[in-house]
């Protein structure tokens, strides 16, 4: 079972991505989520994770600060990020991969773009 880490400070986000990940098949995933970078760090704490999907723009700590939390971490930096914002630029994209973002998709989610993401990038078992 992957476990996957959604974080986003709207719930109704949080919803939508879960909701497109059973559309593309991946349903045996265990799902935590999180409202803000911070409250993600201390879940991945006590939790080990295949994948976290986060937003840009969030309170506390930003969807950036996270990235280079969890890849500065000699214990989180083998997790793959997928960067989900409605916010993003072809600057802020390359920037986001600099700092090893496996992937940045612009909200709304595109189904297809998401597999392609799920399928090539990260190697997850869809049953």
């Amino acid at each position: 079972m992957n476990q996957v880490l959604i974080v986003d400070d709207s719930s109704m986000a949080r919803t939508l991505i879960k909701r497109s990940l059973e559309i593309c098949g991946f349903e045996n995933m265990e799902i935590s989520e999180a409202p803000n970078g911070k409250e993600a760090l201390d879940i991945m704490k006590n939790k080990p994770f295949d994948l976290v999907f986060t937003d840009l723009n969030m309170p506390v700590l930003d969807g950036e600060g996270l990235l280079k939390r969890i890849k500065s971490s000699p214990k989180l930096n083998h997790i793959p990020v997928v960067i989900i914002s409605s916010k993003t630029n072809s600057a802020t994209e390359r920037k986001l991969i600099a700092d090893h973002a496996q992937a940045v998709l612009s909200k709304p989610l595109s189904i297809p773009e998401l597999n392609s993401v799920l399928e090539n990038s990260l190697n997850l078992a869809k049953i």
